[in-house]
């Protein structure tokens, strides 16, 4: 039976709602590293330096899809619960346009600026080849990548969070498979990884575009719309946390490459590299979560049922707690296995990506309460507050931390920057959840 917005969810509903959200953020970390781990093993270690290297700056330039995605859920799901069915769909047709127009935009100035943005990082040789091979099969695409994360999201919104799971699964598939055929047996390196991502994308963000164009069963469906300036500053407002943390993100990992290849070399980029894949796949568990839930409390927010709101903040909190101790267990468990499938080939690469994880896998158990906070107040249509979560736990304290921990720890001062800027990260959160508990009454 389809599960509707407007319901009292109990915390098995709940999960049962939401567990679409989690896989399915779960398969997208899962088949966004399959490039780097068929690189990793088929092309070699530069090759897969240049992936990493590169697809930061690729999640930039698609934070504005990522906007877009979780500001615009949280004003359609409100204006739901309003009500106002045709509002809803008003907006969230210009939120799909408006999409696609800055995506081509943004493409267009990222193929005539990736160069020299790599050489003012400090790419060069066979490394800057690699990544230019890379950049510029994927910039052209990224209107679709934008649509993809965009659709992650509003799919939940539209109340079919199962439909939207198996897009992303087959999207998923698809770059799996190619990646096999591209690479491993057509030896395309680089290239093969590029158009593998390039094809799944396509998959992704193509079909729920025509899922929304056709008629459908759910609340939503793409119309004949006009510019609506105040919603989609009220959506751009809502998703700033989203956008900032995902350039903050992006930029933390453009330093940590930075500070890597300063300190360790080319086998430290590729370290972390790995790494940041790993983590993906443990965070898409807060990440899905907080995805699946949002949409929820947006609602209920709109329908001011406040009974409703201090239920779901108590059981979600719930969640995310149980959650972070049982993955950060799980992380320390299958360091030097997971390490293993993308670097087992070098037993130098494998002792240290391993030794790594092991400290910025203790992050876990803290991740989680400041990613749902953020995601919370995004939810609840107040995106400074989210922002300010969010800048202060990536952009502030980890890029603060990276910067300056390893001036006396070294190499380990890198690997612990993220549970620094976690714990600081989570006393604001607290702060804020405290401050705002009487106006939004979920507390």
């Amino acid at each position: 039976m389809q599960i509707k917005l407007s319901e009292h969810f109990t915390f098995a509903k709940l999960l049962r709602f939401t567990a679409p959200s989690i896989l399915m953020m779960i398969f997208t970390s899962i088949y966004s590293i399959v490039d780097g781990l068929f690189v990793s093993n088929y092309v070699g270690a530069t090759p897969f330096a240049a992936v990493n290297i590169v697809f930061p700056f690729m999640m930039i330039l698609a934070a504005v899809g990522f906007m877009f995605s979780t500001g615009g859920s949280a004003l359609i799901a409100k204006t739901l619960g309003e009500k106002n069915l045709f509002m809803a769909n008003q907006i969230f047709s210009m939120l799909v346009y408006a999409c696609i127009i800055f995506g081509v935009v943004v493409s267009i100035i990222a193929l005539l600026l990736i160069e020299p943005v790599l050489t003012a990082f400090g790419v060069e040789g066979e490394l800057m080849v690699q990544s230019l091979i890379y950049a510029r099969i994927l910039l052209p695409f990224i209107p679709v990548f934008m649509l993809q994360f965009m659709f992650q999201s509003f799919m939940i919104t539209a109340e079919r969070p199962k439909l939207g799971m198996f897009i992303t699964v087959s999207a998923g598939v698809t770059n799996i498979a190619l990646d096999a055929l591209f690479i491993a047996y057509f030896q395309w390196g680089v290239a093969g990884a590029a158009w593998a991502t390039v094809i799944g994308e396509i998959v992704g963000g193509i079909f729920p575009l025509l899922y929304f164009t056709c008629p459908n069963g759910s609340p939503l469906r793409l119309v004949k719309t006009k510019f609506y300036g105040g919603a989609l500053v009220k959506s751009c407002t809502n998703g700033l946390s989203e956008f900032l943390g995902q350039i903050s993100f992006s930029l933390v990992n453009i330093l940590y490459n930075y500070q890597l290849l300063r300190i360790a070399g080319e086998v430290g980029v590729v370290a972390f590299g790995v790494i940041s894949y790993v983590n993906f796949i443990f965070l898409a568990v807060f990440i899905g979560y907080s995805i699946g839930s949002n949409p929820i409390v947006s609602y209920h927010y709109g329908a001011d049922d406040r009974k409703e709101l201090k239920s779901l903040f108590r059981k979600n909190v719930m969640f995310i707690g149980v959650s972070g101790v049982i993955l950060t267990i799980a992380a320390e468990l299958s360091a030097r296995m997971l390490a293993r499938i993308f670097v087992g080939f070098d037993d130098t690469l494998l002792n240290l990506t391993t030794y790594g994880f092991r400290i910025y896998a203790i992050s876990f158990l803290l991740a989680g309460f400041n990613i749902y906070a953020s995601a919370f107040f995004t939810a609840l249509n107040n995106g400074i507050i989210s922002a300010i979560i969010s800048v202060v736990r990536t952009l502030v304290c980890e890029c603060g931390c990276v910067m300056i921990l390893p001036i006396f720890f070294g190499l380990n001062g890198i690997w612990s920057s993220i549970i620094v800027a976690e714990v600081i990260a989570l006393m604001v959160s607290i702060t804020l959840i405290l401050k705002f508990r009487s106006r939004y009454g979920y507390l």
